[in-house]
């Protein structure tokens, strides 16, 4: 009967240390994409499919991005995420978007043909689309 109970709590001992295990790694997983993966991503810009700048997003700074004859946005970085603050399109969709941050998100201004997206620094000569 003792034998029992000691095969009963070293199977006991080693759910726990499996369940431990996988938690620091859900947490280890978890850190990296919200702390790690986003330190050196950049909003490159582009106006009417032309690379208009990059820029990082640990720097804050203010961009005013100038599209056709009356077209202006005017680009806000701050706190390692991007946003338009204010664009001359009638519709305002850009602006009313939120903050982005991650790799890949974008906000566009269709009117202005303005479209800002955050890429992993050093991935500005790849391709938007892969075939």
């Amino acid at each position: 009967m003792t034998e029992q109970k000691n095969t009963a709590r070293a199977h006991r001992r080693n759910d726990i240390l499996l369940i431990v295990l996988l938690l620091l790694v859900a947490g280890a997983g978890i850190l990296y994409l919200f702390v790690f993966r986003d330190s050196g991503n950049v909003v490159k810009v582009t106006v009417d499919g032309k690379l208009y700048g990059t820029y990082s997003l640990s720097e804050d700074r203010v961009e005013d991005i100038h599209s056709g004859e009356d077209g202006h946005n005017r680009l806000i970085i701050k706190d390692g995420r991007a946003y338009m603050e204010s664009a001359s399109c009638s519709d305002g969709i850009c602006v009313a978007h939120h903050p982005i941050f991650r790799d890949g998100e974008s906000i566009v201004c269709l009117p202005n043909k303005v479209v800002a997206t955050v890429i992993i620094d050093g991935d500005t000569d790849s391709p938007d689309i892969v075939a």
